[in-house]
């Protein structure tokens, strides 16, 4: 597409924006005063109701429906692709992985981030602790998978070959010899996985500080005129008072890693044996050609990613509520 069709393009599309919000408005002035309030507000919604179809559900009930067809998408399978996931030993592989991730990122980089906003909350230079742990909230899934990449980076152990990774440097000072971190199975799942951990427990140390100064004093000050000892304190006065929040913080990072595909893509491309449904579902669609496969996986991660998704929901709700 030339320069000249995107400018068209782009002006067409507001001059449809004008024209539908002009519509809209003109209907909504229609109504008066009197007769205004939820048919207008319903009216407002209605651009918005459209483009979600448009965008959200009708892809979805596309997948669902794509799902029980074959490769090319021509002939119905039924189940069979959904029964591939969960016998195929390549499939299960990258169920386990799933798991893996699911399993191990949400709590270690719930626990890092609480540990880190325990230890910096009231000590000098805090903001500075804080911003250090947060800066790679600011750096992208891949630019942050790159810079792992040099540290997990191998060169073969022969004369004249310097490391250029960071971790097998040290291995070299160490007087070991240099390590493919990411060919062997299921170490280079966990060091992917570290990436992500580093990503996140920027975050969970945000929501968790804030939670911890969130603590009402008096009852801080009180457990200290009973003589609860500094791991009292965190067992039952700080870990009951941020439960709420350590919850928010759990299902939020679960959800974004049941959603991982750039660490994967950036530093392995899934080879290995380091493939994720996220992944698997994107390279059976668009490098494997196998339409029913990839939508059954997609369909699979929608059905994963809906009950933790409510129970967030639920969980911010009730905390909102108190």
């Amino acid at each position: 597409m030339t320069t000249l069709e995107k400018l068209t393009s782009m002006a067409g599309a507001l001059l449809l924006f004008g024209a539908v919000m002009g519509l809209i408005l003109y209907i909504a002035g229609r109504f008066g005063e009197r007769r205004a309030g939820k048919p207008v507000a319903f009216l407002f919604l209605l651009p918005t109701a459209l483009l979600v179809a448009v965008g959200l559900v009708y892809p979805a009930l596309r997948t669902i429906y794509q799902s029980f067809f074959d490769a090319g998408g021509t002939s119905f399978v039924g189940l069979d692709n959904f029964a591939t996931i969960f016998t195929s030993s390549d499939e299960l592989t990258v169920l386990r992985n799933t798991v893996l991730w699911v399993v191990v990122t949400p709590f270690i980089a719930t626990a890092v981030g609480l540990l880190y906003a325990i230890l910096v909350d009231g000590a000098r230079m805090e903001a500075f602790a804080k911003a250090l742990i947060f800066l790679p909230m600011a750096i992208s899934f891949v630019g942050a998978s790159i810079i792992w990449k040099f540290i997990y980076a191998y060169r073969p152990d022969q004369a004249n070959v310097k490391q250029i990774g960071v971790l097998n440097q040290i291995v070299v000072w160490l007087g070991g010899t240099p390590v493919n971190w990411l060919v062997g199975s299921p170490l280079n799942t966990l060091l992917l996985i570290v990436i992500l951990i580093w990503i996140q427990a920027g975050f969970a140390m945000t929501i968790l500080s804030a939670a911890i100064k969130a603590i009402p004093g008096d009852i801080v000050e009180a457990a200290r005129l009973d003589g609860v000892t500094t791991l009292g304190m965190f067992r039952f006065v700080t870990l009951p008072s941020i439960r709420p929040a350590v919850v928010v913080v759990l299902t939020t990072i679960g959800i974004a890693t049941l959603k991982v595909f750039d660490i994967v893509r950036t530093v392995t491309g899934g080879s290995f044996n380091t493939s994720v449904v996220a992944y698997e579902f994107y390279s059976q669609t668009f490098s494997s050609s196998n339409q029913g496969l990839g939508s059954a996986l997609a369909v699979l991660l929608f059905v994963l990613v809906i009950p933790i998704v409510a129970y967030n929901i639920r969980q911010m709700r009730a905390t909102e509520a108190r």
